[in-house]
């Protein structure tokens, strides 16, 4: 399965509080992903909660913008992405 990196934009910042509710939403992500087999690896939030950098793997870039509609979380770029680990030069 291709690997995505996915970088998306919250001018007001990303809130999802660290409660059973955050963990819904974080539930209802990974359901929706599911229809289309996308796979949500882990994502990074900057300081200000204002831009996010996720990993996903997915079929293609299309279903990985259907799972976002789906969610209603923003897209800015997506970029197919591969595995560079400093260790395999040992």
């Amino acid at each position: 399965m291709p690997r995505y990196l996915v970088e998306r934009s919250f001018p007001e910042g990303l809130n999802i509080p660290a409660n059973g509710e955050g963990a819904e939403v974080c539930r209802t992500v990974l359901l929706n992903n599911a229809e289309d087999e996308v796979t949500w690896i882990h994502s990074y939030v900057s300081d200000d909660q204002k831009k996010t950098y996720c990993i996903y793997d997915a079929p293609s870039p299309e279903a990985i913008r259907r799972t976002a509609r789906r969610n209603n979380l923003p897209v800015d770029s997506i970029t197919k992405v591969r595995v560079l680990d400093p260790y395999f030069y040992r």
